[in-house]
């Protein structure tokens, strides 16, 4: 299983759904769906964006347990 620790990252930088929609372009379905671990597939363009918005490594985001 594949966790996804995009809420954690929201929390330490509080930052709302909203404010990383507006400053990353995603769209705020695919925002909400990483926040919730609810997500069955990410693009690489969206690892990408949000791995740059809180700069770190895509081990930071995601985790395999």
């Amino acid at each position: 299983m594949i966790k996804c620790h995009l809420a954690r990252l929201m929390g330490e930088h509080k930052l709302k759904v909203t404010d990383v929609a507006r400053e990353t372009g995603l769209n705020r379905n695919t925002i909400t769906l990483l926040y919730k671990e609810t997500a069955q597939r990410v693009d690489f363009e969206t690892i990408d964006k949000l791995c740059e918005l809180f700069n770190c490594k895509v081990e930071d985001l995601f985790e395999k347990v």
